[in-house]
C-alpha cells in the first residue's frame, strides 16, 4: 500500500466531515442569513433619508431613530385602520347574523322546495355537540400553534429591525469595513455598486410611497364625498395595496371599497368603480412617469416575475424584497452592461410596418376622394374653382407645347443654316 494512501483517506474523510458540518451550520443559520438580507435591503431604503438629515447636522443615530419612528407610525396607522374596519365589519355581521340566516333559510326553502327552520338547525347542532366539541378542541390547539408562530414572527421582526438600525446608523462604517478587506483597485467598484443599490432601492420605494400618498388622498376625497363608511381606512388600503403589490394590487385595492359600497348603495359602488379606473389611468399616464423619471421604473412584468422568483426562493420574505432587488439589478445592468444602437429593421416591429402601410393606403384614399370630388363638383363653388384651374392648366400646357414647337423649328433652322455655312 502506498504511503500517501492512508494520508489521502484521512484527508478525504476530514473534507467530508467539514462539508457535513458546514451544511448543518448553514441550514441552522439560514433564518439568520435571511433576516440579514432583509435588514440590508431595508437599510438601503432608509439610508438616503438618514444621509439628508446627517448633512444638516443631525447625528446618524438620532436621524435613524426618527426615521424608524416615522415608519413605525405609518405601519401602525395602516394596521389600526384595517383592524378597525375588520372588527366593525365582523361585529356588524354578528349583529345581522340571525336576519341573514332567516333570509338564507327562506331562499333555500323557495329554491329547493324544503321545509327548513332555524329551530331544526339548532337541534341538529346540539345533537352533534360531540363533533362540535372536537372541532373546538382542534381550534384551541390551532390557536396555541398560531400564538407560538405569532411570537416567533414578532421576535424575527425585532431582530430584523435591530440589524436594520445598525446597518443604517453605521452605514459609512460598514462600507469602510468592507472596503478594508479589498485591494485599492476593487474598493472603488464596490463603493460604486453600493451607491447604485442605495439610489435604486431607495428611489423605487420613495416613488412608491409618494404614489401611495397621492392615491390615498384622492380616494379619501372621493369616498368622503360619497359618504362611505371608513373612508380613511379604505383610502389607505387602496393607496398601499395599489402601489406595493405588483400586477394584482390595483384589483385587490379596488375590490374592497366596491364591496363596502355595495352594502350601502349599489349606485355608490358603481361610482367607486368608475373613479378607481379613471384614477388608475391618470396615475399611469400623468403621475407615474413624472415621479419615476427621477428615481427608477420597474416594468410590471419584471416586478411580477421578481415576486414569483423571490417567493419560490425565500417565501414571503423573498416576495417582500423581490422588487427592490429587481430595481437594484436593473441599475447594475444599466450601469455595467454595454448597449448598442439597433438598426432600423421592419422585422423588429412588424406591427409598425403594417400601421405605416395602412396609413399610406388611407392617405391615398383621401387624395383620391379629394380629386374625384374636385373633378365632379357642381357648377359653382369648389367644382368651378377646380375646373377653372384645370382649364388654365390645359391652356398653359397648350401654350407651352406651341412654344416648344416654335423653339424646335427655330433650332432646326439654325442648325440648317449652320450646316450650310459649314459646307460653304
Amino acid at each position: 500500500m502506498p504511503r500517501w494512501l492512508p494520508r489521502a483517506m484521512v484527508l478525504a474523510l476530514l473534507m467530508v466531515g467539514l462539508f457535513q458540518l458546514a451544511d448543518w451550520a448553514f441550514h441552522q443559520l439560514i433564518d439568520l442569513f435571511v433576516m440579514l438580507l432583509v435588514a440590508f435591503f431595508l437599510s438601503l431604503a432608509l439610508e438616503p433619508a438618514v444621509d439628508r438629515m446627517a448633512a444638516r447636522g443631525v447625528r446618524r443615530g438620532v436621524g435613524t431613530f426618527l426615521v424608524f419612528v416615522a415608519v413605525a407610525v405609518a405601519v401602525a396607522g395602516f394596521l389600526a385602520a384595517l383592524g378597525t374596519l375588520l372588527v366593525d365589519q365582523v361585529a356588524k355581521i354578528a349583529v345581522d347574523l340571525p336576519h341573514l340566516l332567516d333570509n338564507l333559510i327562506n331562499w333555500a326553502n323557495r329554491t329547493f322546495h324544503q321545509d327548513l327552520s332555524l329551530d331544526e338547525l339548532q337541534k341538529k347542532l346540539l345533537k352533534d355537540s360531540g363533533a362540535i366539541e372536537t372541532y373546538a378542541q382542534q381550534a384551541a390547539d390551532n390557536v396555541w400553534g398560531v400564538s407560538s408562530t405569532l411570537i416567533g414572527g414578532l421576535f424575527q421582526a425585532f431582530t430584523v429591525g435591530l440589524f436594520t438600525f445598525y446597518f443604517t446608523a453605521d452605514g459609512p462604517r460598514v462600507r469602510r469595513t468592507v472596503c478594508s478587506l479589498l485591494p485599492p483597485a476593487k474598493q472603488g467598484e464596490v463603493l460604486r455598486a453600493w451607491e447604485i443599490a442605495l439610489a435604486k432601492t431607495g428611489g423605487y420605494l420613495y416613488s412608491r410611497a409618494l404614489l401611495a400618498v397621492a392615491s390615498a388622498l384622492a380616494h379619501w376625497v372621493m369616498f368622503a364625498l360619497l359618504d362611505l363608511p371608513y373612508s380613511a381606512a379604505l383610502a389607505v388600503w387602496v393607496g398601499v395595496m395599489s402601489q406595493f403589490v405588483p400586477t394584482i394590487g390595483t384589483y385587490l385595492a379596488g375590490a374592497l371599497p366596491v364591496l363596502v359600497a355595495l352594502t350601502v348603495e349599489p349606485v355608490d359602488a358603481l361610482w367607486v368603480l368608475v373613479f378607481v379606473v379613471v384614477y388608475q389611468q391618470v396615475e399611469n399616464y400623468l403621475l407615474h412617469p413624472r415621479i419615476t423619471a427621477k428615481t427608477v421604473d420597474v416594468h410590471p412584468a419584471v416586478a411580477f416575475g421578481a415576486v414569483i422568483a423571490g417567493a419560490a426562493l425565500l417565501g414571503a420574505v423573498g416576495a417582500l424584497i423581490a422588487i427592490p432587488a429587481a430595481a437594484t439589478l436593473q441599475g447594475f445592468v444599466g450601469t455595467y452592461v454595454r448597449r448598442y444602437e439597433v438598426a432600423t429593421d421592419p422585422r423588429i416591429d412588424r406591427g409598425a410596418q403594417r400601421r405605416a402601410r395602412r396609413e399610406l393606403r388611407r392617405e391615398a384614399a383621401r387624395r383620391l376622394r379629394w380629386m374625384v370630388g374636385a373633378g365632379s363638383g357642381p357648377g359653382g363653388g369648389r367644382g368651378d374653382g377646380w375646373s377653372d384651374r384645370g382649364n388654365e392648366g390645359r391652356n398653359a400646357g397648350r401654350s407651352d407645347d406651341q412654344g416648344a414647337d416654335q423653339r424646335s423649328e427655330a433650332d432646326r433652322g439654325s442648325e440648317g443654316r449652320g450646316g450650310e455655312r459649314w459646307f460653304e
